[in-house]
């Protein structure tokens, strides 16, 4: 019998959604075969099979988010044919099953995920968490890594059944205790390793800092112990619990008062249940989180989790960018180049970044070190039926205007049609959101976690403003609003940002010398 293993589907992959599968049970598969789809950072591909047989069953449902290495089906290889070459499928399959060769050393996250895979496919689980359960709902912690072995125990906080019953049953209020599929029994372990290292997810690495709490003080709940969020959240209940346990006896507060100084206590707070008003059960449908649905939830969440969000918001005049546009548009399209204002904006943002490094950051999380880059790749916000999308154009500082003008249309058609690859939606320095192609005025962009800005840029409007000579003139305005991360950009250095980009994009002539 042979497992089927999710294999690392792009650098940096830790888990894949299964959104469809393609075969059945008992279906004959042949070599390299589509088995099923499965998305990973908004990217869906078809993964097909290392070897030829009868699929005997399917670990994983629709759904489910599976860990990379782990099993998510069996086939059985009777009467295929044998020794042959490997095929590139399964020399994937191989080497996400077979331990590493001496003196080939894994990295150290890939090591701990093989680990994790080994110890509880020993206690004869898969690796999932279950997307949508029939009765249940997503885990709408803020884990990084949602590995959980299918014999595990859950908490999942304000979790509702489709009724909009509360699951919590005799549990802490908000939070719900399951498994994957059913509710079995696994004890939280010591997240301990030999060399002395506590296993933990980043997310839960950074709410123990912001709470105060000791690490190794925390039981883990996930694969070979691993920390995840809700084992740092009861932790700090227990030790609550432990210090008001004294003053139970004191008189009774009333209602008012416990809300009031359960809401002092801080984040994260249970999220609000929602509940069907009476008599409309009926007039309401229930459509799962999944597929791209999802991964823009969970972007957005570690968007709000994990910065400190701030607003900047400025106006500049493209009269005369119009106008140079207008004078090369024939030439672009004589190039076969559609020409829109977007390069014209990357190529301005890209100076300025130069001028102000600090908006090309990222915050490194597990290290607790802020990355400089010098390379600059921009992301293209993409609103697609799917929902919204993101990918990233690169080495924007050594392409032209009309480089730029080809990749703008040529990713924007991919994103539309869902034909973008991982990579091209991955390595974003600074993001760029075209609202405006809608026709919105102004909005407050969400910043594209982990980068440290976005810019969105809106609706080119004819107004009276009145010019240098104290003269009323119709000139053409749009609105430019820049989130940042207060953590790792001041709030001067992203209004300089934003006076340099309308510098520039005032000033087509200056900006095409100045981007070279």
């Amino acid at each position: 019998m042979k497992e089927v293993l999710l294999p690392e589907l792009a650098e940096s992959v830790v888990e894949g959604e299964i959104l469809k599968w393609l075969v059945q049970e008992g279906d004959t598969i042949a070599l390299e075969q589509p088995l099923c789809e499965v998305m990973t950072d908004k990217v869906t591909v078809e993964l097909p099979s290392p070897v030829a047989g009868v699929l005997s069953k399917r670990l994983a449902g629709e759904g489910d988010v599976v860990a990379v290495h782990a099993a998510i089906a069996l086939i059985d290889e009777g009467g295929s044919a044998g020794a042959a070459a490997p095929t590139p499928t399964q020399a994937i399959q191989a080497s996400a099953g077979s331990p590493a060769a001496p003196g080939s050393a894994l990295p150290p996250q890939a090591q701990e995920e093989r680990e994790q895979v080994g110890g509880a496919a020993s206690e004869g689980g898969s690796i999932v968490e279950a997307g949508h359960m029939k009765k249940g709902a997503d885990d709408d912690s803020t884990s990084l890594f949602k590995a959980f072995a299918s014999d595990e125990k859950i908490q999942v906080q304000g979790l509702t059944n489709r009724a909009g019953e509360n699951l919590a049953g005799s549990g802490a209020p908000g939070t719900y205790t399951g498994g994957v599929g059913s509710i079995l029994n696994r004890e939280p372990t010591p997240a301990g390793r030999a060399d002395g290292r506590v296993l933990a997810v980043p997310a839960a690495r950074q709410l123990a800092r912001e709470l105060g709490l000791d690490l190794g003080q925390v039981q883990g709940s996930g694969p070979n112990g691993r920390i995840r969020v809700p084992d740092v959240l009861a932790h700090r209940d227990q030790a609550s619990s432990a210090q008001a346990a004294p003053t139970q006896n004191a008189p009774a507060q009333s209602a008012p008062a416990q809300a009031a100084k359960a809401s002092a206590g801080g984040l994260p707070v249970a999220p609000v249940q929602y509940r069907t008003p009476k008599g409309y059960e009926a007039l309401e449908d229930r459509v799962p989180l999944r597929g791209m649905r999802r991964a823009i939830s969970t972007q957005m969440q570690a968007s709000h989790l994990y910065t400190v969000r701030t607003l900047t918001v400025d106006e500049v005049n493209l009269t005369k960018l119009v106008e140079f546009r207008a004078r090369v548009k024939d030439e672009a399209a004589a190039s076969g180049v559609k020409l829109s204002y977007l390069p014209f904006i990357f190529k301005a943002v890209t100076v300025a970044l130069r001028k102000f490094p600090s908006l090309n950051t990222s915050f490194d999380e597990a290290t607790q070190e802020i990355v400089q880059k010098r390379y600059y790749n921009l992301g293209m916000a993409v609103a697609t039926d799917a929902g919204l999308t993101v990918p990233v154009i690169k080495d924007v500082n050594h392409k032209s205007v009309f480089d730029l003008a080809r990749e703008v249309t040529d990713l924007a058609g991919r994103a539309q049609a869902g034909k973008l690859q991982a990579d091209e939606l991955a390595g974003s320095t600074f993001s760029i959101t075209n609202i405006g192609s809608i026709g919105a005025l102004f909005s407050f962009p969400i910043i594209n976690v982990p980068d440290a800005a976005i810019l969105g840029v809106h609706s080119i409007v004819k107004r009276p403003i009145v010019n240098e000579y104290d003269e009323i003139v119709v000139a053409h305005m749009m609105y430019l609003s820049l989130s940042f991360d207060h953590r790792l950009v001041d709030g001067a250095e992203a209004a300089r940002f934003c006076k340099e980009v309308i510098r520039l994009l005032e000033n087509p002539d200056r900006l095409m010398l100045e981007a070279m």
